[in-house]
């Protein structure tokens, strides 16, 4: 983290200089006439955007929500190893670690052969598999997630708050015009409830949940089925004789149903998702009235010859398995050809079952996709059409989600004695887990070659790379000051393009690795100089990073390109951070982990959502160019 390239500052660092123009805050000012983007809904998805855009005082960013302040407890509580790495973008991945439980190991339960109307333990799985990701599988209070995002927004340039008590009610797109064409009508539900306030937006984002008034003004509609099966979850502080109550566990019983057992962090927290009643088709669960006490009673006929003691019940609610899907995340109808201005994430656009723990980071994968499109869009950086690419991404990673939430709720729900593979030693439901673990760590997102993701010519300089595929982190040394650590950790959610150049073997002057270097910085039409303007840093727009074979002692007194070491903000402060070498101290060869070609070296480029573009040798300065002219659009000035 660098900061003080403008010139020193004490205090927190996170705390950015504020922005001379930001919106006055207090109890009596007005709400404004125009922004820029107006997000409704202060969940994941939407204060996982709102923090991005905070970040960029020349954007307008309004979000509002309709209760009265921010959630304490309750909703989900799984973030999975792909959103830790997005959380490390943030800033925040270090807390969550400390204050989160860590899912190591899932226990697997069933009717014991025995005592069939006992439970007894059948195996065990490591929840997150070797090498999948340098992050772990977390639990924590979704509160705790949403003051996070809420301390990056209030810390950002912009000092940007919710507005609560808000709502929209309605929107309206004026397609004749490009100047804040969107009107929409919010309504005040505090004390002046029913009150209306209409202001104009150039874009909105509905990420206001299943019952999303944004989605209904553009025409979506929810499409899908239920299970028709009753469930409880608690968050509880008990006692209990079961053994495994601090791993997470899957249990079914022969008769009784099943359970889901997540500990949570502080050590005696835990949440219980609780088999409850079949449901008749024409039949809601609210209906039957089921309270706290109906699913404590369940649980305790479940998990029997073990019994659990609720001291206190935190949060609990009943909810029905759903799988629905939106036919598309934005305000454009098929067969038409326009920039989209109206956006759905999260729950507003796919709902499913909670007990895959893909919730609330879905939602949040959503909006990170969107964010940075958005920075590039008002900054002028892209084309609005650049937009379209949202819809195109998201739609299809929700489809998959569906398809295999879908399964996997049937499979936990199965009828007593379907649940087992017929002939099988493994149990279905443990079987299925294992083949699930990429998809519920959050790694099995796979973006289709476009304008955003370029074909895989090359994959093969980098196989661990995946193009498509999230940026696999692996350690490095800093050559600079001998630091081990993450290379993918010196990306933060800031807008910006990542090359990772990894050298060949041949890493001295007159060498690929080099020449790249030399071009990128004094050529004007190369990939870094067309998109910056004459005032920005060299890596305004895209960040270059350079990988070497030999060890941070060599590589010292080697004379590094001009770009690899910048002179960046007001002061022309030299960068010393863009150079690492291979990690000799025993946490692992980058270049083995990931298998880059060592002989010829290549190029891996990352977007802003940390997901891999393109993988091209050193030597590809035309196929770079190529790609690039189009995303962005020439500086302007």
């Amino acid at each position: 983290m660098q900061f003080y390239k403008e010139g020193f500052r004490g205090g927190n660092p996170d705390v950015k200089p504020a922005a001379p123009d930001r919106r006055a805050r207090g109890p009596f000012e007005p709400l404004p006439d125009r922004v820029d983007v107006l997000i409704a809904g202060c969940g994941p998805a939407g204060l996982c955007l709102a923090a991005q855009l905070a970040q960029f005082p020349e954007i307008k960013t309004m979000i509002v929500e309709p209760k009265p302040g921010p959630i304490e407890k309750g909703q989900a509580d799984g973030v999975n190893t792909r959103t830790m790495e997005m959380f490390q973008a943030f800033g925040f991945a270090e807390t969550v670690k400390r204050e989160s439980y860590w899912v190591n190991q899932t226990a697997f339960w069933s009717p014991d052969p025995k005592t069939p109307a006992h439970i007894s333990r059948i195996g065990r799985v490591q929840d997150v598999p070797e090498g999948s990701s340098e992050m772990p599988h977390t639990l924590i209070n979704q509160a705790r997630v949403h003051e996070l995002f809420l301390e990056v927004m209030k810390n950002a340039p912009t000092r940007l708050e919710p507005d609560y008590s808000w709502a929209v009610r309605d929107l309206v797109v004026d397609a004749d015009t490009t100047d804040h064409p969107v009107t929409v009508t919010l309504e005040n539900t505090g004390v002046n409830a029913g009150e209306t306030k209409a202001l104009r937006a150039n874009y909105v984002v509905g990420c206001d949940g299943a019952r999303s008034k944004v989605r209904t003004a553009i025409g979506g509609e929810l499409h899908g089925d239920a299970a028709h099966q009753a469930w409880g979850v608690m968050d509880i502080l008990a006692n209990t004789d079961f053994p495994d109550v601090r791993q997470k566990c899957l249990i079914t019983s022969a008769t009784e149903g099943n359970i889901l057992i997540l500990p949570r962090e502080g050590g005696s927290l835990f949440r219980m998702y609780v088999e409850l009643d079949k449901l008749n088709p024409d039949e809601r669960v609210s209906s039957r009235n089921f309270t706290a006490d109906d699913m404590i009673e369940a649980a305790n006929r479940i998990m029997q010859p073990y019994s659990i003691d609720v001291k206190e019940v935190v949060w609990w609610s009943i909810y029905e398995i759903g799988h629905r899907l939106t036919d598309r995340f934005d305000d454009v109808p098929a067969g038409q050809d326009r920039t989209p201005r109206v956006f759905t994430a999260g729950d507003a656009c796919h709902t499913h079952s909670p007990k895959a723990g893909q919730g609330m980071n879905v939602s949040m994968q959503d909006s990170f996709n969107l964010g940075w499109k958005l920075v590039q869009v008002f900054k002028g950086r892209s084309d609005p059409s650049l937009l379209r690419s949202y819809s195109a991404e998201r739609w299809g990673e929700a489809k998959r989600l569906i398809e295999t939430d879908h399964q996997w709720a049937r499979i936990m729900s199965a009828p007593p004695g379907e649940s087992q593979l017929d002939g099988g030693e493994m149990p279905r439901f443990q079987k299925q887990f294992v083949e699930n673990l990429e998809f519920t760590g959050g790694l099995a997102v796979k973006y289709r070659v476009s304008a955003l993701v370029g074909p895989d010519t090359h994959q093969a300089l980098a196989p661990g790379f995946e193009i498509g595929r999230r940026f696999h982190s692996a350690p490095v040394v800093r050559v600079a000051d001998a630091m081990q650590m993450q290379l993918g950790h010196v990306a933060e959610a800031d807008g910006r393009w990542r090359i990772y150049a990894f050298a060949g073997q041949n890493s001295t002057a007159g060498s690929d690795l080099y020449r790249l270097c030399d071009w990128l910085m004094a050529d004007p039409d190369s990939a870094v100089q067309k998109y910056r303007r004459r005032d920005e840093d060299i890596d305004a727009v895209i960040d270059l990073r350079a990988i070497f074979q030999q060890g941070f002692d060599v590589l010292l007194d080697q004379k590094m390109p001009a770009i690899l070491k910048p002179l960046t903000g007001k002061l022309g402060l030299q960068d010393h951070e863009k150079v690492f070498c291979v990690d000799h101290k025993g946490a692992g060869d980058i270049f083995a982990m990931r298998g880059v070609d060592r002989d010829l070296g290549c190029m891996v480029v990352v977007r802003p959502d940390q997901y891999i573009a393109h993988v091209l040798p050193l030597d590809a300065h035309e196929a770079l160019a190529n790609f690039f002219d189009g995303v962005f659009l020439p500086a302007s000035a």
